[in-house]
């Protein structure tokens, strides 16, 4: 089994390490862009053309499903994806976890960028999603790039601004950009309030990839042989995974398990 994983950075490692959880026998192939990133400032058409440049590097090692490991390219650019890839290769998007968060009840906060903030897209998932449950937009600004670069001391600044501009009472926060699953811990001890009920997060990490299973007829095997094989792309250029992503616990994961090859 072969499932591969794009991004401009990486915020594909918190749905990489959850595969890899998932299935350890799984090969994975990670097709980052430095070349190209940030994403999020480009144009819709200039991102989308970046976003397949990536996509179609990782389709050319033959994967049996493609992760689209970032919100926003998820927005502007799969519905190209998938019409070039599939149905050779399913291809899965990433969007926020509103639903799931809004079962557990409210008042509920997405952490999102700016650019994703009171957007369109997300009004729409708040709207179709939330059930009624009040959902309240913080933008994150910096927060993402912090994370890519795993500036210990920007990250603290972007969480505690972006804490300070959560209202008081929210019970749950969805995690509305890939990088923020990799410093969820920090997000959730910024947002806990004194004598509150323990503070919900929701990811989308986990759920992608189990829908990458389900989409291959794959089920979940944890206990299988920890021998899966793991190929780095930077900009369609065989690489080594970047030094920032060994700041995290996924990144670390994934070297522990299967140095880049």
């Amino acid at each position: 089994m072969k499932i591969a994983l794009m991004d401009s950075g990486i915020g594909l490692l918190a749905a990489t390490a959850a595969v890899r959880r998932l299935r350890p026998d799984a090969d994975l192939v990670l097709s980052l862009d430095p070349d190209g990133m940030p994403w999020g400032p480009r144009t819709p058409e200039d991102l989308t053309e970046r976003a397949l440049a990536v996509a179609e590097a990782a389709a050319a090692h033959r994967p049996d499903a493609l992760i689209v490991g970032c919100n926003t390219a998820t927005v502007h650019a799969l519905p190209t994806l998938r019409a070039r890839l599939e149905p050779e290769v399913p291809v899965i998007g990433t969007v926020p976890a509103i639903k799931p968060a809004a079962a557990g009840g409210g008042p509920v906060a997405i952490w999102a960028t700016p650019a994703t903030t009171g957007s369109p897209y997300q009004r729409g998932l708040i709207r179709d999603f939330a059930d009624g449950v009040p959902v309240a937009e913080v933008p994150c600004p910096g927060l993402a790039d912090a994370v890519e670069r795993a500036d210990e001391t920007a990250i603290d600044a972007a969480v505690a601004a972006a804490a300070a501009r959560t209202p008081d009472g929210v019970r749950t926060v969805v995690l509305g950009c890939t990088h923020y699953e990799l410093v969820a811990e920090r997000i959730r001890a910024a947002v806990q309030r004194p004598g509150s009920p323990p503070l919900v997060l929701h990811g989308s990490a986990g759920a992608v990839a189990a829908q990458a299973l389900r989409r291959i007829g794959a089920r979940p095997e944890p206990g299988a042989p920890a021998d899966g094989g793991l190929t780095v792309l930077l900009s369609g250029r065989p690489g080594p995974l970047p030094a920032a992503a060994l700041a995290y616990e996924e990144g670390k994961l994934l070297e522990a398990v299967a140095p880049v090859r």
